[in-house]
């Protein structure tokens, strides 16, 4: 089981109008009708 990085609003348009889309990662913003992804890579700094 994966958890979600769950954006606050898109990335293009500022607005916080966004549901899941198509998967691992995706969101679509029904503002601007725009669809992205999102990837988590980590916590810490790399040694």
């Amino acid at each position: 089981m994966s958890e979600r990085a769950v954006p606050f609003h898109c990335p293009y348009c500022g607005e916080e109008d966004l549901e899941p889309y198509e998967g691992d990662g995706g969101w679509y913003c029904r503002s601007c009708a725009r669809a992205f992804k999102l990837k988590f890579l980590g916590i810490g700094v790399r040694s």
